[in-house]
């Protein structure tokens, strides 16, 4: 498929950009021992060929480890470190605007304000209120000011620069880019640390300045092209409202109620993630008074494309490659070929209590960043970086807090941890890291929140220990304070960890180097350190126990999924069944209900999931290929498991999108993730790769 060039993303149908460079991808091991040797413990798989990708990555905040960045390109606007909604002191300006003052920081120099085209304001700590309307409408043939290292909180709505270029306003508290409409000339804009600006700024600023080529430093088209796509899909959406609307009027009512048609679009017409929210309803605003000035006419044209999407009846649902991002890049190095992605979760649904409520919003973690992002758009919402880690496991939970009102907030929580032993607990729409948990002498390998209690965390290390923690609810300084619960020994390395879907209060599943461990997790028991319960084997013999476990998921109630036991299978076994066989056993073969075909590979640490609403098991592989496995069909049938591995119904191709004249080969896929009803489906890569596919519907 022919793709066309992109600076951030690659994508499956119009916009991408790859291009094939040469050089070697890390090994993956495929050796028992996941932790030995150097750099990341997980890192050691042996591959064949040489042939990697570069994709052009985000712009990220270069300020350090602990402060979040809006990805989205060409932004980098930081958070405040204080806390959400603070603001730093204010500082006293230098001194106040004078005619000698700009004679000495322009240029050329001139003994006329009206011939200087270059100011440097920097560093002055100047205010909003510094700003000199009548002094700075003297300077008619300024093309450069540079307004950086200041106390601004906003621009003055008329600077009377009518010919101004290029404009520097890096590191003020700046909270609001309207004002930069009087600059319709403009062409180079910087606002990088202004703590109060987010992503919906970054794509207003391309509405207001039509002209603007860079932004922070960085080429504005990409930015541009992704606000262009928002505006169709809310232009098409505010015009099938105006439809609905002016039906449900007379012809007298309807003059009467287009004021009110603003209105209700900005409150009714919905579309991209919350965090984007402001722009969305700003342009909503724009577009449906446009709109009500063109009498309609603006609707009906918006209608016309709507006609070659619609899909008959006959058709199946499929997966369509939607996009492919790089935004985990070392050093934000167009040619980091080597961070291996590991982990990825979808963020709980807002209103999760509501029939049909999903989410579109995923985390992804691999090499030393964390970024959330949004699978409708292809948005890196927002990116957290700490140099010298490497996330290997995120989890998302949602807190039921209190605020100072009295009332009760949900709160969805992101913990992210990886090769340095440390929990981190993100603050994900505020944008800091809230919680630091120490606990672990080495690597933590994966992590996941119990499902029944939000606050209780379960990490496993590479110290052959899993620890239940209690995070808590944060105080009203956004601040966490865990107590440790539980320690659980292991006698190899935990890869993956499960609580046992009918009983998650009470026993938990880990899938190890040394193979499937159960615990009693029950915290009414006195014991604070317990041993591996009972140790499950998926084959007859001496050589049953011992073997690997990298993937393990419930898909129902009873129903377990669990790989790397056996070369080339995924095995479908009960745990009711199993239980109930166990009797005083240390060890207990699994009642095997199907197995699975898969990819015949001796290459391991490709994760399982699974989509327990749709049934479904995920796996990726060495070929870059998704197997979609639909099991309903499978465990409706009465006779015992036959003896061959079912075949997979459905297996995603790489889809090899091309750039330049070449094509993007296969690649290794880590871990796959659908959102709750399937309609996207991520997928990690060996090559800094993140890849989500969308349900087209039937």
């Amino acid at each position: 498929m022919p793709l066309q060039p992109h600076s951030r993303r690659t994508s499956g149908g119009a916009t991408a950009a790859a291009a094939i460079a040469a050089s070697r991808r890390p090994g993956r091991r495929c050796g028992a021992a996941g932790a030995a040797g150097s750099g990341s413990p997980r890192a050691g798989r042996e591959l064949r060929g040489d042939a990697s990708f570069r994709w052009s990555p985000p712009r990220t905040d270069s300020r350090g480890a602990t402060s979040w960045a809006e990805a989205i390109a060409g932004a980098s606007v930081g958070f405040p470190c204080c806390g959400p909604g603070t603001r730093g002191p204010r500082l006293l300006a230098m001194a106040p605007l004078s005619t000698r003052l700009l004679f000495q920081r322009g240029r050329p120099k001139s003994d006329r304000l009206g011939k200087i085209r270059s100011l440097d304001l920097s560093g002055l700590n100047l205010l909003s209120e510094d700003l000199d309307l009548n002094l700075l409408g003297r300077l008619k043939q300024l093309q450069e000011l540079d307004l950086s290292d200041n106390q601004l909180e906003t621009l003055p709505a008329d600077l009377g620069l009518p010919h101004l270029h290029v404009l520097h306003c890096a590191n003020n508290q700046l909270s609001d880019v309207t004002p930069l409409c009087q600059f319709p000339q403009l062409e180079e804009l910087s606002l990088e640390g202004n703590p109060f600006l987010t992503v919906s700024d970054s794509l207003k600023i391309t509405f207001l300045l039509p002209e603007l080529r860079k932004f922070n430093g960085k080429d504005v088209s990409t930015t541009r092209s992704k606000a262009e796509n928002l505006n169709r899909e809310l232009t098409t959406r505010v015009a099938t409202h105006w439809r609905k609307f002016m039906a449900a009027l007379s012809p007298e009512e309807q003059a009467k109620a287009q004021a009110n048609f603003v209105k209700s679009a900005v409150r009714n017409v919905r579309y991209g993630p919350v965090s984007l929210s402001e722009f969305t309803q700003w342009r909503v605003r724009m577009i449906s008074e446009e709109l009500v000035a063109s009498g309609g006419t603006h609707a009906r044209e918006a209608d016309m494309p709507e006609g070659p999407h619609k899909a008959t009846a006959t058709q199946e649902p499929r997966l369509e490659p939607l996009h492919f991002l790089q935004c985990h890049s070392k050093n934000n190095s167009p040619s980091d070929l080597r961070t291996q992605l590991w982990a990825c979760a979808f963020e709980p649904a807002w209103d999760e209590g509501q029939a049909g409520a999903t989410s579109q919003t995923v985390a992804t973690c691999g090499g030393e960043a964390v970024c959330v992002i949004d699978c409708q758009t292809g948005i890196v919402l927002h990116k957290y970086k700490v140099p010298g880690e490497e996330f290997f496991s995120v989890a998302w939970t949602t807190l039921t807090v209190v605020t100072q009102t009295g009332h009760k907030k949900r709160w969805n929580v992101l913990a992210a941890a990886g090769l340095r032993g440390l929990v981190r607990l993100l603050h994900v729409q505020a944008g800091f890291c809230c919680g630091l948990i120490r606990g672990h002498k080495k690597a933590i390998a994966t992590l996941c929140f119990s499902p029944t209690h939000e606050t209780h965390l379960f990490t496993a290390s590479y110290d052959k220990r899993i620890i239940l923690w209690d995070i808590g609810t944060p105080n009203q300084d956004y601040e966490f304070q865990a107590s440790h619960l539980l320690t659980l020994d292991t006698t190899s390395t935990p890869l993956r960890l499960c609580p046992v879907a009918p009983c998650p209060d009470t026993y938990l599943l880990a899938g190890c180097e040394g193979g499937c461990c159960c615990w009693d997790v029950r915290l009414d028991q006195p014991q604070k350190r317990r041993v591996c319960e009972v140790e499950f084997v998926f084959s007859e013999g001496s050589e049953a126990s011992g073997q690997r476990v990298d993937g393990l998921a419930f898909v129902n109630e009873d129903v377990v999924a669990s790989k790397g036991s056996s070369l080339g299978t995924i095995c479908l076994w009960s745990w009711s069944q199993t239980w109930q066989g166990r009797g005083s056993q240390p060890t207990v073969a699994v009642v095997v209900l199907a197995r699975l075909q898969w990819s015949p590979t001796i290459l391991a640490y490709f994760s399982l999931s699974t989509c327990p609403d749709k049934g479904l098991v995920l796996c990726g592989d060495e070929q870059g290929s998704v197997w979609i496995y639909d099991i309903r069909p499978l465990l409706a049938q009465r006779s015992p498991p036959q003896a061959a591995p079912q075949a997979a119904p459905q297996i995603l191709k790489w889809p090899q999108p091309q750039a330049l004249g070449q094509t993007v080969t296969k690649t290794m896929v880590n871990t796959v993730v659908a959102n709750p009803t399937f309609t996207y489906l991520t997928a990690l890569t060996d090559s800094n790769i993140v890849a989500i596919w969308r349900r087209g519907e039937p």
